[in-house]
């Protein structure tokens, strides 16, 4: 169990969460990406840049 850093709601994550990987927060639905597994920390996703079909 984590906690959203954008609106501090409790997440429970699953056993098999790795670093990188994307998670929705249930609660505000911010994207947010697993930085330590153990124990679990989550920081806001990267924004991903529009590459306009180049």
């Amino acid at each position: 169990m984590t906690t959203c850093p954008e609106c501090g709601a409790g997440l429970t994550l699953h056993d098999s969460i790795e670093v990188g990987e994307i998670v929705d927060c249930s609660t505000c639905g911010t994207e947010l990406e697993v930085v330590e597994e153990n124990p679990p920390v989550l920081d806001l996703a990267p924004e991903l840049d529009e590459d306009w079909g180049e």
